[in-house]
């Protein structure tokens, strides 16, 4: 049976997610796949989310299971509802009730104001944000149950200062913030703690297709995903931290 406790972390010495489950949204590339990796070697079993790089999260899979932890990749396009619950379902099935989300997936295509349309909006919106709330809301009755769970949401520094994709995108990253604050101030008491992750110029696609160049930023350097995924190992493993957002940026902005 897997056992469970209050506050806390899961479990005790270099496995303190040991009989926990995890689930990675975007799991299969770039920070998500570091996030995998990384709460693999804290002992949880995690199941990879993708959306179209089937490739990449088996890549992932075996990743997980060289740590020594069970593992699963599951398509899904969580800008929809209805994939979310059926996603939900896939991994309790597969791998048992879900202990730690972390609401990494995000799309984000850089546009100028005036080329940010409607459907832009909207899609941008379902995929950063809503997402998020449908995942939570689907994981939070046991984890409430159970006394004991950890979310997590990948925003972005552009959540802060704007950035350089644009404004759909800045405001999507901005209310994941929102959405954690809010969720973390109710759902303390219940055991499950909520925060926010806020990478800035990490290497990844994303960045890639960008004009960024290391000389913005104050360190000299991009981040390197596995940087940005120590911060979500902490989250999971540390029943102390509530409500934060943590920017991973190289000191582009100072809290």
């Amino acid at each position: 049976m897997r056992g469970h406790t209050n506050g806390g972390v899961a479990g005790s010495g270099a496995d303190p997610l040991a009989g926990r489950t995890a689930l990675v949204t975007g799991g299969s590339r770039g920070i998500g796949r570091a996030i995998c990796e990384a709460l693999a070697v804290a002992g949880a079993d995690v199941a990879v989310n993708y959306h179209e790089r089937a490739d990449a999260a088996a890549e992932t899979v075996v990743a997980v299971e060289e740590a020594g932890c069970r593992a699963t990749a599951v398509r899904a396009d969580v800008s929809e509802r209805d994939a979310c619950a059926e996603l939900i379902a896939s991994v309790e099935d597969d791998l048992g009730e879900i202990d730690v989300l972390v609401n990494n997936a995000g799309i984000g295509r850089t546009l100028a104001p005036a080329e940010v349309t409607r459907e832009e909006w909207d899609d941008h919106l379902a995929t950063n944000l809503t997402a998020a709330f449908d995942l939570t809301d689907a994981v939070l009755p046991g984890m409430r149950e159970r006394g004991w769970g950890r979310i997590v949401n990948v925003t972005s520094v552009a959540a802060r200062n704007g950035g350089i994709v644009g404004p759909h995108y800045a405001a999507s990253k901005a209310g994941l913030i929102g959405l954690t604050r809010g969720y973390a101030n109710q759902l303390a008491g219940d055991g499950v703690t909520v925060n926010a992750l806020a990478p800035g110029l990490v290497e990844t696609d994303m960045v890639a297709a960008t004009t960024a160049e290391p000389e913005d930023v104050p360190v000299g350097r991009f981040g390197r995903p596995e940087e940005a995924a120590a911060v979500v190992a902490l989250f999971a493993t540390n029943g102390y931290l509530n409500g934060q957002t943590v920017n991973v940026d190289g000191g582009i902005r100072f809290d």
